[in-house]
């Protein structure tokens, strides 16, 4: 790996070039990913594009009258002071504030690498290019937002905005939400049956972290193997099957960590506790994302919970 001062001006301009080609590439990709679900910024992405396609064409005339026809092959990886660079561009669907982030931080990188470059340059073209491109670069930002009021008319960003939510919604927020009552309901019966059966809170703790860590690995697989996500917009299997499990699993240890408590009317009434502020924290999230009246989100979930927990007292109990 070079260092950037050890550079000549023929390498730096075969930087600039690979740099040039390599943003090129990103925002078709930018674009290609968000065309679907986010026509608006795909566009703004294309025009990002054909910007960073009009500097790499730039940059290779100069490079030809300076240097030649041949370009050294110089990426960005093979200098030191770059920034890596997540291939968030791969994931699909993409994430549109993700993208926007990465790409803000392309263009902070590529206009300070100009500057640094123009500052080092001695031939007068070289130097006049490259500080020309700085300052388009630093105005990037504000070519960015023209190109959005041009493509994002009005009422776009906001569909797109609701676009990216609903699939928040669809490809996090539901299995997770899933896991959560699945997790926080389901092992009510069997943790509190152990509790009442033996008195011993070791004993229902035990029970407890079994059944939910065995849920927990049970939802995650179901979720993972429902579908593919290619068809109903639901993101990648592993990822919905991963949080799927997670939440499963938190919501059954969460009533099942008070059973550590060596008292048992102290641990159950603690349990108890928990379990209410469980109930609660799943009705919210169900107003909050899934537009359920609060009342009813709150007599949907506290009946499912209060028949589960009923059962495992009275069987434990008997």
């Amino acid at each position: 790996m070079r260092n950037f001062d050890s550079l000549s001006e023929r390498e730096i301009l075969a930087l600039a070039i690979s740099l040039e080609e390599e943003d090129e590439r990103i925002y078709s990709d930018f674009a290609d990913g968000l065309r679907q679900s986010f026509p608006g910024t795909a566009e703004m992405f294309e025009g990002m594009r054909q910007e960073e396609s009009g500097h790499r064409r730039r940059l290779i005339e100069l490079f030809r009258e300076k240097f030649g026809e041949h370009i050294p092959l110089i990426r960005r990886q093979d200098v030191k002071g770059f920034v890596d660079r997540k291939p968030v561009w791969l994931i699909r669907p993409l994430p549109l504030d993700t993208v926007r982030n990465q790409a803000c931080q392309m263009e902070l990188e590529t206009r300070r690498f100009y500057e640094k470059a123009a500052a080092r340059a001695q031939d007068a073209g070289m130097r006049q290019l490259l500080d020309d491109l700085a300052q388009e670069e630093r105005s990037h930002k504000d070519r960015a937002e023209e190109l959005g009021r041009d493509k994002l008319r009005a009422g776009v960003r906001e569909e797109e905005d609701a676009t990216n939510r609903r699939l928040f919604v669809l490809q996090v927020v539901q299995p997770g939400l899933a896991g959560l009552m699945d997790g926080s309901v389901s092992t009510l019966a069997p943790v509190f049956a152990a509790a009442y059966a033996t008195h011993k809170p070791l004993d229902a703790f035990l029970v407890g972290m079994a059944a939910s860590l065995g849920a927990g690995i049970s939802m995650g697989f179901a979720e993972a193997l429902s579908d593919d996500g290619s068809l109903t917009g639901r993101g990648r299997p592993w990822v919905r099957g991963f949080i799927t499990g997670l939440m499963t699993a938190v919501g059954g240890v969460g009533h099942t960590l008070p059973f550590l408590i060596a008292d048992f009317q102290i641990a159950l009434t603690a349990a108890m506790v928990v379990v209410v502020l469980e109930l609660a924290v799943i009705s919210w999230i169900r107003h909050r994302y899934m537009e359920t009246p609060t009342l009813s989100a709150a007599l949907q979930v506290g009946l499912g919970g209060a028949l589960v927990f009923a059962t495992g007292v009275l069987i434990g109990s008997s």
